[in-house]
């Protein structure tokens, strides 16, 4: 049995770890490379970096910080934010992330994905898809860190970027991102039923209950939080050992 991955999430705007509520109202959260330092030491299993501007933006991802990051720490590390290319790809992992989230470009440019993961191999590419819920039902795609609709519906855009090479999905709910109010078990249950690969569940984690949750009840292969280890609600020790008690694998500090 593969143990779960607990895996914290730092979004950076301006240089800065950020924290915000539903994609808005941004709250400093502290220094990255320090924040990567720090969960490297504490037994997070990888650790994600989004620059959650760069495609709204329209300009590349802070490459200097990427490799300030990676030199600090020895665990899986990802970075997505205004990767367009594989030539941008390339970049991100030359610098030192060992995955590529890619959001809006996959969306837009579906061969971006079919490329890279021939390129690179599926293995370090990820498809990051931010999702709503309708009032009619379903959940819609989102891009530009949440501020673009698609009008696609997330479960079939799952399957095709699975079609077309992700090897993973990042997967987080607009409507519980920073809420702490849980993850929403609906959207990441449709979403990891759909697909054969590895699914992180994000948005809405308050407690190491809420992780415990999602695994149980979605079958999700990792879990990611943000606000709950940045401003020290829980550690990752805690959350594993609450998993653990429960008959999760998790890989546990030696």
């Amino acid at each position: 049995m593969l143990s779960t991955r607990i895996i914290p999430c730092l979004d950076i705007k301006d240089g800065r770890v950020v924290k915000g509520v539903n994609f808005i109202d941004f709250r400093d959260a502290g220094d990255p490379v320090e924040n990567a330092a720090f969960y490297a030491a504490e037994g997070a299993d990888e650790l994600c970096f989004l620059d959650i501007t760069a495609s709204s933006d329209r300009r590349a991802i802070v490459r200097d910080l990427v490799e300030k990051v990676a030199d600090r720490i020895f665990i899986p590390f990802t970075v997505g934010g205004g990767i367009r290319t594989a030539a941008d790809v390339e970049m991100i992992l030359h610098a030192g992330a060992d995955k590529v989230s890619l959001n809006t470009a996959a969306f837009q440019d579906p061969g971006v994905l079919s490329q890279a993961s021939r390129i690179f191999g599926s293995q370090c590419i990820v498809c990051a898809i931010d999702a709503r819920r309708r009032p009619e039902g379903g959940f819609e795609v989102f891009l530009h860190g949440g501020r673009t609709p698609t009008g696609r519906d997330a479960v079939d855009w799952a399957r095709e970027a699975e079609q077309r090479g992700a090897g993973e999905i990042l997967l987080t709910s607009m409507d519980r991102d920073g809420t702490k109010d849980g993850f929403d078990l609906e959207l990441t249950a449709a979403v990891r039923q759909s697909v054969q690969l590895p699914v992180i569940a994000s948005g809405g984690a308050g407690s190491a209950e809420h992780l415990v949750e999602a695994v149980e009840k979605t079958g999700v292969d990792a879990v990611l939080a943000a606000s709950i280890f940045h401003f020290r609600t829980h550690s990752i020790a805690e959350v594993k050992k609450t998993m653990a008690s429960r008959g999760i694998s998790v890989r546990l500090a030696s």
